[in-house]
């Protein structure tokens, strides 16, 4: 009987730490068991891994000559079908690693880009993912087309009427490939237009955004149905979640908000990724509040906040309030950290989550608005929504208006904004 089964694809992983490089683009221990997993998430088997220490990558090959050779024996021996480095490649190391070892060659980038296509589930998300993917193959393009060379080349070059063809398809498919880029950055933008529409919506029904941020499998999902009661897949893998998620939450008795949980970031991060998902991930920079969510139990916690800490910059929601959330807290042993802006929780439990509530509320109580507003007489409804839901700290009856000086909720403030001729905060 025939097994059915899908074969698992054999990879060998290679890494570098080069003198010459940014020290977070050099290789370590930690960030090859990430490709490790990484390779796993995308339905692949590890049966090597190779680390070279090295002052400079080689320009032609990356790694030095020998370690080529040593990882071109380790392919042969376990019958490997793919090699994936840990670090960017440019096109013309990839296309001599790939004649060289004889087997496909993949990057980190090139492997993440991998797991977002199959994860994306939305129309949006497979959007953002293509996006990503075409503009990382542009570059590419080259290397693809040196067979034509290969096949009628003599001695180098290729021979005199040969060598139009190769490069009459390579223009052409880099205009098709500029095209579907276009394209794709046209329906993008139609996305953030919608974004934009239903952010002013938002803001005129006045429901705070609380966002989730984090790096993957910190358990942001696993907080997510903790709060909400949700029932939102949160496997132990990474990037489980590609495609954002928002539900509704009572923070106390008086306020709601929308919960966002969002894509989870890791180190060496494809900066095509990043620009495709921005559609995506603009939406942090209009939250009302962040939930930095991280793993402590991990070794690497500290890193893994960092990278998560500099895309937040990137993405300019720096000035966004942000509480740190310490995930995990029943699996670390040591002492938790502590703070105005520090929550430690189990989202697996619930441990510690009527503690985070408690600061959400805090926080977003002092994104209150005072302001002087002016009302018209025929707003008599906003007037008694004020005092009932504000503090209404003065009020004046004029001949063209009342004037009100009050303490307004953010979950109000938009319903009241437009009559406000002086704020502050």
């Amino acid at each position: 009987m025939q097994n059915t089964a899908e074969k698992k694809e054999r990879a060998v992983l290679a890494g570098l730490a080069a003198a010459s490089m940014e020290p977070r683009e050099r290789s370590t221990d930690v960030s090859m068991q990430e490709l490790a997993a990484l390779v796993e998430t995308a339905g692949g088997e590890v049966v090597g891994m190779l680390l070279q220490n090295k002052q400079t990558p080689d320009p032609r090959s990356f790694l030095g000559e020998g370690k080529v050779a040593e990882l071109k024996e380790c392919i042969t021996a376990n019958e490997c079908d793919l090699a994936v480095f840990d670090n960017e490649l440019s096109p013309s190391q990839m296309r001599v690693l790939s004649e060289e070892l004889g087997v496909r060659v993949l990057d980190r980038s090139g492997l993440i880009l991998d797991i977002f296509a199959q994860r994306a589930q939305t129309r949006e998300g497979q959007l953002q993912v293509e996006l990503a993917q075409y503009q990382y193959l542009l570059p590419r393009l080259t290397g693809m087309w040196t067979h034509l060379v290969r096949q009628t080349a003599s001695g180098g070059a290729s021979p005199i009427g040969t060598r139009g063809p190769g490069e009459t398809q390579l223009e052409t498919d880099r205009r098709h490939i500029r095209r579907k880029i276009q394209k794709l950055e046209d329906e993008l933008e139609a996305v953030r237009k919608v974004r934009s529409t239903q952010r002013r919506r938002r803001e005129k029904n006045a429901m705070p955004v609380v966002a989730l941020v984090g790096y993957t499998n910190a358990g942001k999902s696993t907080l997510l149905n903790q709060l909400t009661g949700a029932d939102i897949p949160a496997n132990d893998r990474l990037f489980d979640t590609l495609d954002t998620t928002t539900r509704r939450m009572k923070v106390d008795d008086a306020q709601e908000v929308l919960l966002s949980d969002t894509v989870g970031f890791i180190r060496k991060l494809p900066t095509h990724l990043v620009e495709a998902f921005k559609a995506t991930l603009e939406e942090l920079a209009y939250a009302d509040v962040l939930l930095h969510v991280i793993d402590i139990s991990s070794p690497e916690w500290e890193a893994q906040a960092e990278v998560v800490d500099r895309l937040i910059d990137q993405l300019g929601a720096a000035q966004t309030p942000c509480l740190r959330v310490f995930n995990k807290c029943d699996a670390y042993l040591g002492v938790l950290p502590h703070g105005d802006n520090i929550v430690c929780i189990s989202a697996r439990t619930g441990e510690g989550t009527a503690e985070l509530l408690q600061k959400i509320s805090q926080t977003l109580a002092r994104k209150n608005h005072r302001a002087v507003l002016h009302l018209p007489y025929s707003q008599g409804a906003l007037l008694e929504l004020l005092h009932r839901s504000a503090a209404v700290l003065r009020t004046e009856y004029r001949d063209d208006c009342i004037e009100i000086e009050a303490v307004v909720k953010p979950e109000q403030w938009g319903k009241v904004s437009c009559y406000a001729v002086s704020e502050n905060n």
